[in-house]
């Protein structure tokens, strides 16, 4: 049996601006940070709220994964917040835009969407 969802990976393709856009804009925390030497890569371990939940990537020359529209494969990340319009704020500060606030048609609850530097779609889902 599954406990729960350990981790989340992230490739990115300009290491630095990914870890200024989920540390310093976002503002998750880091936890550790390792290169590698032998595969020219850096590991970012990320926490969210506290609790460890994201690895950031970077190798050299990683290729393009399509997005959009609806493209097979991971869709998006979301993540849970308490006030939907106090984070749009913030990230506003840092000059990231999200899309319209939607209402899920099953659950009532507002959303929205921005993208990472990759254009990864990250979610903002209110509690």
């Amino acid at each position: 049996m599954f406990n729960r969802i350990h981790h989340i990976a992230i490739i990115c393709s300009d290491y630095e601006k990914s870890k200024d856009f989920y540390v310093n804009q976002l503002g998750f925390t880091v936890l550790g940070e390792v290169y590698r030497a032998e595969r020219k890569s850096y590991k970012l371990d990320l926490a969210v709220n506290g609790l460890y939940q994201i690895e950031l990537f970077s190798f050299e020359n990683p290729p393009a994964r399509p997005s959009r529209p609806e493209a097979q494969g991971l869709r998006h990340l979301a993540f849970e917040v308490d006030n939907i319009e106090a984070e749009i704020a913030r990230l506003a500060e840092h000059q990231i835009v999200t899309e319209p606030i939607r209402i899920d048609e099953f659950t009532d609850k507002r959303f929205t969407f921005f993208n990472d530097p990759d254009g990864l779609p990250l979610e903002l889902y209110e509690k």
